[in-house]
C-alpha cells in the first residue's frame, strides 16, 4: 500500500497547499479549538510553508557533497588537563561549613523515601 504524495493526498488545494480540511485535521490531531478564520489563516500560511519547502526540494544538488555542518567547527576550549591547584584543606578551611572533606550545604531537597 503507498502513501498518497502531497499533491495526491485528499483535500489538497493547488499542487502543495493545504485545505480547510487538512487544517481541521491537524489541529485536531494538536488538540487545537481553531475557528473558520483561523481555518483560511493558517490554511494559506501553511501552504505558503509547503510551496517553500517544494522550491528547495527542486534545487539541484546532485553535485553538492553532503555536510553536516556549513563552516567548520573549531573547538575554542582549553584542553581538560589536571593542573595544580590548592589543596583540598586550604579550600575547605574558608567554606562556610565542610563535613568529611566536602562542602557542607544546606538540604534543599526533602526526604526520598
Amino acid at each position: 500500500m503507498s502513501t498518497p504524495s502531497p499533491k495526491e493526498a485528499p483535500g489538497r488545494q493547488g499542487s502543495a497547499g493545504l485545505g480547510r480540511q487538512d487544517v481541521a485535521h491537524l489541529a485536531h490531531l494538536a488538540r487545537l479549538a481553531l475557528t473558520d478564520e483561523e481555518l483560511d489563516h493558517f490554511a494559506g500560511q501553511l501552504s505558503a510553508v509547503l510551496d517553500a519547502v517544494a522550491q528547495v526540494g527542486k534545487a539541484d544538488v546532485a553535485d553538492v557533497p553532503p555536510t553536516t555542518h556549513a563552516v567548520p567547527l573549531t573547538n575554542v576550549a582549553r584542553p581538560d588537563v589536571v593542573e595544580p591547584s590548592l589543596p583540598r584543606d586550604v579550600v575547605l578551611a574558608e567554606a562556610p561549613a565542610a563535613e568529611d572533606g566536602r562542602f557542607r550545604v544546606p538540604q534543599i531537597l526533602g526526604d526520598e523515601e
